[in-house]
């Protein structure tokens, strides 16, 4: 099932559904136009935060396909936006099951050889993990406000997304994407950050592992981490890494400050990878 559609003159996309794991995931392909992409580069695969989907990116997907001349691709993971439902709660390890299960299964069934995963948040964090277990068709990785481990600010922001959740609109903001997932989505997001058992979670064992180039963007007013997040994640990982905290900029660096990170996206990538 596919669907075509593009408000950019340099861009055209698709919609259409693959089976990862028994599962449905709802995926965005995103092509520049010829005169800006070339055949050899690499694909960028954009992980959405732990309340996203596609549709919650916006256009910036297309605008960092543009500004490189790469194509694209962005998915709603299991649960999310237009994929299948996920039943249960989310076990202690649901970020190492999208790593080791769900995104490598992409990978593969769109017979992409040479990506650069591009993940916000949860995105971020998955974006690590994959590449240091299934890193041999990763070339690249850039991570917004990734955790590799528990914070006290982690919690006391989620705690605060919940009395928003429960109180003012967000739920029925977060509706519009998720639509009778909505409930599940948040809930099981919130509960297992919160949970006891959580709070010792940490995938430092994990960096190490990673070899290729890494980019590390942040927000210096960042609600939901500290700078100790990005300074972990520099001093861990054995490949090339560059990091920057962006300066008036909280949990969203692709909205809050768009046009700094696209400058730093498109260097990286240029760079470092094509």
């Amino acid at each position: 099932m596919k669907q075509s559609s593009s408000n950019n003159t340099n861009i055209a996309s698709s919609i259409f559904y693959v089976d990862v794991g028994g599962c449905a995931l709802r995926v965005k392909r995103i092509e520049p136009s010829v005169a800006v992409a070339a055949e050899s580069n690499p694909m960028l695969v954009f992980l959405h935060e732990g309340l996203g989907c596609i549709e919650l990116w916006r256009d910036f997907p297309e605008t960092v396909c543009v500004s490189t001349g790469c194509a694209g691709l962005v998915y709603d993971r299991k649960g999310y936006g237009g994929s299948d439902a996920y039943k249960g709660p989310w076990p202690l390890d649901y970020l190492h099951k999208e790593s080791q299960t769900y995104l490598p299964g992409l990978l593969q069934a769109c017979d992409i050889t040479k990506a650069v995963l591009i993940g916000h948040s949860d995105g971020g964090t998955i974006g690590l993990m994959t590449v240091a277990m299934h890193g041999e068709r990763i070339c690249g990785v850039i991570t917004e406000a990734a955790h590799i481990f528990v914070e006290d600010i982690t919690l006391e922001g989620i705690r605060r997304a919940v009395k928003a959740f429960e109180s003012t609109e967000l739920k029925d903001k977060l509706a519009r994407y998720h639509g009778e997932n909505t409930e599940t989505v948040f809930r099981r997001w919130a509960d297992r950050w919160l949970s006891p058992e959580f709070y010792d979670w940490n995938i430092k064992d994990y960096l190490p592992r990673i070899t290729c180039p890494l980019l590390v963007l942040q927000g210096q007013d960042d609600e939901y981490g500290t700078a100790a997040q990005v300074e972990g994640i520099a001093a861990l990982v054995s490949g090339p890494v560059a990091t920057k905290l962006i300066a008036d900029c909280g949990h969203v660096p692709h909205f809050q400050a768009k046009e700094t990170v696209l400058d730093e996206v498109t260097r990286f990538i240029k760079a470092r990878i094509l």
